[in-house]
């Protein structure tokens, strides 16, 4: 399985970027969670969001109202639509692949890094003042 982020770039403040994620191999996509991380220098990688094989999505606090992630499963692509981007939006924004075991899984489960299976190598995103 390989995911492949794309999309980043330098934007400045106030901008919007959209990354995207795509999938290959041996992966039932639509039947997968897929969430977005970042890592800023010197920081350890944190969640962002995540979109549910049923479409739900659930974001962090600091995205919230100005990120949006949606998905296309005839595509096996995931995006990330980043508006009102801040300076402290900077960082390598990497995308993963969860399974969802349980429709009843709670999206918070996916905060986690663990509850991946498969990520991506990560895309660039600075945004300047």
């Amino acid at each position: 399985v390989q995911l492949q982020a794309s999309g980043g770039g330098l934007v400045q403040a106030g901008g919007s970027l959209r990354l995207s994620c795509a999938a290959s191999g041996r992966i039932f996509f639509s039947s997968n969670a897929m969430g977005w991380f970042r890592q800023a220098p010197g920081k350890e990688r944190e969640f962002v969001g995540v979109i549910g094989s049923r479409s739900t999505t659930h974001y962090s606090e600091s995205v919230e109202g100005r990120f949006t992630i949606s998905r296309d499963n005839a595509k096996n692509t995931v995006y990330l639509q980043m508006n009102s981007l801040k300076p402290e939006d900077t960082a390598v924004y990497y995308c993963a692949a969860a399974p969802v075991r349980s429709v009843i899984t709670p999206m918070t489960f996916f905060e986690r890094r663990t509850a991946y299976n498969f990520w991506g190598q990560g895309t660039l995103v600075t945004v300047s003042t």
